[in-house]
């Protein structure tokens, strides 16, 4: 694994707290070392947009969930893949959504995966596993 897939952090747009508390916590229990970045909703994570422009490190994946205030998940991912410099990050929806105009949206725009939450925590941590096993450990980014 490359030293700088470890130091590359991981955007998680999530705008419910019981949600965010919970990835977190799984994140931390799969002993991911990435420096975890939040959003809380979708105008949030737009302003990581500048802060990546003046320098700062882009994400080695962003995990977006769908329904949020203000901008909703589909919109940030739009306006992501609509960016010269920002489009090939990697995207995850992670989301409490199975409608199918969703999951079409999303790879219509560009996404890179969609994985619907699943209810139990066990469950959620094996996502975790496997979000971390191709996106940090497996998968080779620009």
């Amino acid at each position: 694994m490359a030293l700088e897939n470890i130091q590359k952090p991981i955007l998680l747009v999530e705008d419910n707290p019981i949600d965010l508390d919970l990835t977190l916590r799984a994140f931390a229990l799969k002993n991911i070392s990435n420096p975890i970045q939040v959003a809380r909703d979708g105008e949030e994570a737009l302003s990581y947009f500048e802060r990546w422009e003046n320098g700062e490190p882009k994400p080695i994946v962003i995990l977006l969930d769908i329904n949020m205030p203000k901008i909703d998940g589909l919109e940030v991912l739009k306006k992501l893949k609509e960016h010269p410099d920002f489009k090939i990050i990697p995207v995850v929806i992670l989301t409490t959504s199975s409608e199918s105009a969703d999951l079409q949206k999303a790879y219509q725009l560009g996404v890179n995966s969609y994985i619907i939450k699943p209810i139990s925590f066990e469950n959620f941590l094996d996502v975790v596993g496997h979000i971390d096993l191709y996106w940090r450990l497996t998968n080779k980014p620009l």
